[in-house]
Order: structure tokens, then sequence, then C-alpha cells
């Protein structure tokens, strides 16, 4: 990608009533020293998406891995690129508490732009990073849209692996499904294909051989998690699983939770739960789970499950979303995929291409001729 985005020359007689006597070279160059902070749930994956289009770019990167990802970008970011011949000064990595450093970073009068993955503490860095380029990924909470035409057991599996892989800890996850339907048809056959594939989920350690659920970040995590889950239980909500019926927690391991009966005025409809619960929410018709979706704060992405494509193609259209999933699971990639969010889910685009644009800025050189010129023929 980084050869492919090459200058232009733009001729002043483009332009209607202009005369053919300027050239303007039009050329992308670099925005200079970029600060990166990439998040602990793919700590490898999310600052290698940062730090190679900011060297493609022709910038200097300075990265301040997640406090829990420290040892990552120490180890498999700066030795590797230390190791490959990186110059020194090209690619600095920094180590510290967000909270004590992070200001001081994206605030530095060095900083040319910043690219920036994790929670609400990026709407802080983008207002106090002032008049630099911002690529902001801040969360969301992506919700899937069944229909009653959709391909239930697809739709099932479909939801099932976007909302606990990586036990839920991704901006990407299936935050909340909305189930459309007049009288609890869609449910009865969606729900328990749903608990029946979450029962099977194996629960452990990240040592584990094929384990699929684990414990969540910190202890703070986990707390945030289950306020979501009591407040919606207090108000009615259904909790399918555990079987029990009960929370179940071992040290910050939660264990999976699927809750039905989910309204309007629960905290899960609209805040990120970011760990292993799935609220289900009955609505009864498209245009219901259009509002409760766009009523959302976040706009990252969404899922529609639909057989039908004029369907699939106008709630596409009117979900406030940066991508919209069609008959799939929210998901980042491939890397040459646009990747974006709206509202409180960020500013810009990622991916490859649209991280090298992000990070550079245009520059003209204008040619200005004595007399008009044209092509002699």
């Amino acid at each position: 990608e980084g050869v492919r985005i090459g200058g232009e020359l733009a001729l002043s007689d483009a332009f209607a009533g202009e005369k053919r006597n300027k050239l303007a070279l039009v050329q992308r160059v670099p925005l200079g020293v970029i600060v990166a902070i990439p998040p602990y749930n793919y700590p490898l994956n999310l600052a290698v998406s940062k730090v190679g289009p900011a060297l493609m770019a022709g910038n200097s990167m300075v990265m301040k891995p997640p406090s829990a990802g420290a040892v990552t970008g120490l180890v498999g970011i700066a030795a590797v690129f230390h190791a490959a011949g990186c110059p020194p000064g090209l690619l600095n990595v920094v180590t510290g508490k967000g909270s004590e450093i992070g200001d001081y970073l994206t605030q530095h009068k060095y900083a040319q732009g910043v690219t920036f993955t994790g929670g609400n503490t990026g709407l802080r860095v983008a207002r106090g990073a002032a008049m630099i380029p911002l690529q902001m990924e801040l969360g969301g909470k992506d919700p899937a849209l069944v229909l009653p035409d959709a391909d239930i057991p697809a739709a099932a599996s479909a939801i099932v692996k976007g909302a606990f892989s990586f036990s839920g800890q991704r901006c990407t996850a299936v935050k909340v499904v909305y189930v459309i339907e007049d009288d609890d048809e869609v449910s009865r056959q969606l729900v328990p294909l749903i608990l029946d594939k979450v029962k099977k989920l194996k629960i452990g350690q990240p040592w584990d051989e094929d384990v699929e659920i684990t414990a969540v970040i910190d202890g703070k995590s986990a707390a945030w998690i289950k306020s979501l889950v009591e407040d919606a239980v207090a108000l009615g909500a259904k909790m399918e699983l555990p079987e029990s019926g009960e929370w179940k927690q071992d040290g910050n391991l939660i264990h999976p939770v699927v809750l039905t009966g989910v309204k309007e005025g629960m905290r899960l409809v609209h805040e990120e739960q970011f760990g292993p619960v799935l609220p289900i929410v009955s609505v009864k018709s498209v245009e219901a789970a259009i509002e409760l979706a766009n009523a959302s704060p976040y706009g990252l992405q969404a899922s529609v499950f639909t057989k039908g494509l004029d369907n699939a193609m106008s709630i596409s259209d009117a979900l406030q979303a940066g991508t919209v999933q069609i008959n799939g699971a929210p998901a980042r990639g491939p890397d040459h995929f646009p990747f974006q969010g709206t509202k409180d889910s960020g500013i810009g685009s990622q991916g490859v291409r649209y991280s090298i644009m992000a990070m550079s800025k245009i520059k003209s050189t204008v040619i200005n001729l004595a007399s008009e010129s044209y092509t002699q023929g």
C-alpha cells in the first residue's frame, strides 16, 4: 500500500474560467512525530498496525504501550525493530501509566499526530491534543439485528463467536442483540441455539489448551461488568446463563452470561460491557431496533442478519456505524479494509492505506508559467 500512494499534477484550467498557466505538484509528506497508544487487548497486532503505516509515511514514532501490555511493547516491538536495524530515534517505546504520562505525550509540542485505540480516555485525549491530526478508535456498543427472515442457526453461530471470543474483550464484539419479531417466534428459535453454543464454550486459564473464556483484564473491569448485569437483573432481565440464574465469578474469571428480557432503561442496552455478557432485546419492528441502536453514544460496527439484500442495504444506510456487517459478526480487517467509527467510537479510519493517509498531509508546489501553455498538436 505504501508504494501505491503517489502524488498528482493539477492544471489550473481544469477549473472553469482559469487559464492554463499554473501547474501544481501535489504530494503527501510526513506529519513528523506520531504518538501511538495501542490497547491491552491486542497489544501486538494493534501496535504494529500503527507503527507500520507511520514509518511507511516517513514519520518517526513515540509509542506508549498499554500498562497491561508493556512487555509486548518493549520485547515484541522495540527489541524486534532494533534487531532489524531500525535507526536510533525512529521508533521509540516509552512505558508508564497513561494517567501519568499520557497527556505529556499527546500534548507535547513536538507531537504532530496521535493514533489511539482504547476506551473513553480517548475523549480526553482528543480534547487535549488540539490542532494536530487524530486517529481515534474508542470502543463500541456493536448491535446485532436479527430479522425474521434470517438464517437463524447461522446467525446464532456468528453472534456467539462475535460476543464471546477473547471473553468479549473486543471493541468489535457483539454487545447487544435486537431480535425483530411480533410474536416471539424468532426468539424461540434463536435463544436456545445461542444458549446451547455458549454452554459448550470451554472456560479456564489462558495457558489451558483450547480454552475459549478466560479472566478479564483486572478486578476493576470485572466489577464494571458485574454492575451492568446487576442493574439489568434488578430491572427485570432474566439471566439465562449461568444455568443457576446467578452471577458466577472466580477471581477475574467471569462465567458467560446471557440475558433475555433486556429493555430500554437498562444500562446494558447502551453501555459497553467489554466482557462475556450478551444481552438480548426483543423489539416489534426494524425501525425500533434502529432507533435503539442509534441511541447509543457509540457507532463502531453493527451486524444485520437477513436473507433480503434490499432490507440489508436500507438498514445499513440507517444505522449510525462506521461499518455494518451483513450476515456476519463485527470484525476488524482484513487489514486493508477501512476500519472506523462514528460518534464516540472514534475519528478517522484505520487500515493500511487509510492509516498512511491519516499519518501524512498534502503539500503543493505551484509552478507559475510566464504564459499560457497548451498541448501542441
